[in-house]
């Protein structure tokens, strides 16, 4: 049996733009819905949806069978003792794509690349579990590092201040910028359009071009969405699970209330 290889960091690698969506149900069902939708890449949200690593495994086993979509799992935080122990669970669940919320610093963002490697090059520890295909692929541990890809998130002005320190950092793939959290940190609560907001982001967006690394963001606005694209975010995501169902399922409410009894 082979290693996986990870489509998902060879494609930022090509600078393939690759279109995401958000998964925060928390079910394998409706996560299977969406594998078969055709999105480039799912993001399965340890952060802010009452996900645990057993049903984070359901949702991982229900995109296996869907090979067009790659399954990237969010942690609830990536530094210190928590954050070493978690990355290491979800990649021994088999996850190879890893984003890791509020990384303020290039320090915390080499704690996080430690954690996402074996040693010597980190310090993530050895198991025979789901990623290894419990021990059938032989020389998993001699090559998983080659394939773990890293995506750090800056969401804050410090993270803004140290942006430049943070990209060049070795091992990450990625910074995705979020919307939400840096409005909030900027003055700007709930408004991720403002023009301050934006201008941070675009910056933000040269600044890790710059540093040769691909950059990322969740922006459910299609016009903005496609001016990021076209700024060089090369892993957009475009929706949520919850926002889409949320939405779609008002409308058609909303659409039989005038009807005549």
């Amino acid at each position: 049996m082979n290693n996986p290889v990870n489509p998902f960091k060879r494609a930022l690698a090509q600078k393939q733009l690759q279109i995401g969506l958000w998964l925060g149900l928390a079910s394998p069902y409706t996560t299977e819905i969406c594998a078969g939708a055709g999105f480039d890449w799912l993001l399965i949200d340890g952060e802010h949806a009452p996900n645990d690593l057993n049903s984070i495994l359901a949702q991982l086993q229900a995109i296996a069978g869907y090979p067009a979509s790659h399954a990237i799992a969010r942690v609830p935080v990536g530094h210190g003792h928590v954050g070493t122990a978690l990355i290491k669970q979800y990649l021994d669940l088999g996850v190879q794509t890893i984003l890791v919320p509020m990384v303020d610093t290039a320090e915390q963002a080499r704690a996080v690349v430690q954690a996402a490697r074996y040693p010597p090059q980190g310090i993530r520890g050895m198991a025979g579990a789901r990623a290894s295909r419990w021990g059938r692929i032989a020389d998993y541990a001699l090559h998983a590092n080659e394939q773990i890809c890293v995506l750090v998130q800056a969401e804050t002005r410090t993270a803004l201040d140290n942006l430049d320190a943070i990209a060049a950092v070795d091992g990450v793939d990625g910074v995705f910028i979020g919307p939400a959290d840096l409005s909030a940190s900027l003055g700007h609560v709930g408004q991720p359009d403002q023009r301050q907001v934006r201008d941070a982001i675009e910056n933000a967006f040269e600044r890790i071009a710059r540093a040769g690394k691909a950059s990322g963001i969740l922006m459910t606005d299609e016009a903005l969405a496609r001016h990021y694209i076209g700024l060089g975010g090369l892993f957009v995501a475009v929706g949520l699970d919850s926002a889409l169902l949320a939405r779609h399922s008002a409308a058609l409410a909303a659409s039989y209330r005038d009807t005549a009894p």
